[in-house]
């Protein structure tokens, strides 16, 4: 009796891991706090088996914990008497509305018996979709950028929620970076894109991500010299 946080991937249904399948085919009932995540979830799993979760979209503090605790009282019960998901995409335990519902069971439920599953984070493939390579040694910094924000400061960072890419573009070029943007990345739903050109995606997506390099950051690997031996 327990329940799964399992992590879906960035949004494809084969990104799902082995492991997360698993605990889908055996779990008793699959939560899902969203449409995409259900979507996912739907190609693992028989929709009888799909139990939605009612969370507002507010900044409401009051109505979020209230959103909360009735999600908690509805999946303790069903925790404790057997094996229940609560489906997200990405990873659980990296911005995730998972951590909302486990910090609520500890703190209403707290015998409910709780294991993470990861799930492959779009902040980690982005790598392979934008052609990045994040060598050993590197640094990388991770970092929201919702509503225009264009935090600075390190000579790579993943940006997040780009959500107003121009003006997020003006800070960031300002500050010495140059930009790749991401869109909807290895998820079935909507369209993909990679670009450099800010205008190609002016309208607002959550699902945007920036890989921000300074432009004059110097990365020597090791076997960089192969090149030049050869």
């Amino acid at each position: 009796m327990t329940l799964y946080g399992v992590g879906l991937g960035p949004g494809e249904a084969d990104l799902v891991t082995v492991r997360g399948k698993r605990v889908l085919e055996h779990a008793d009932v699959v939560y899902s706090p969203g449409r995409l995540s259900r979507s996912v979830a739907l190609e693992h799993v028989d929709e009888s088996k799909i139990g939605d979760l009612d969370f507002p979209m507010t900044k409401d503090e009051e109505k979020l914990r209230t959103a909360w605790k009735a999600a908690a009282a509805e999946v303790a019960p069903r925790a404790m008497e057997g094996d229940v998901a609560f489906v997200t995409l990405g990873d659980p335990n990296v911005y995730s509305t998972f951590g909302h519902l486990r910090r609520t069971l500890e703190a209403f439920h707290p015998d409910v018996d709780l294991e993470v599953v990861p799930g492959v984070s779009a902040m980690t493939a982005f790598a392979t979709a934008l052609g990045v390579e994040v060598e050993a040694g590197a640094g990388l910094s991770l970092r929201e950028a919702a509503d225009g924000a264009s935090p600075t400061g390190p000579g790579r960072m993943i940006l997040f929620k780009v959500t107003d890419i121009p003006a997020t573009h003006e800070g960031l070029v300002e500050a010495g970076y140059d930009v790749t943007y991401g869109r909807r990345l290895f998820m079935e739903q909507g369209e993909t894109a990679v670009t450099d050109d800010p205008s190609e995606l002016e309208e607002r997506d959550y699902y945007t991500l920036a890989y921000a390099e300074k432009a004059d950051l110097v990365v020597e690997s090791a076997t960089a010299a192969f090149e030049r031996d050869g």
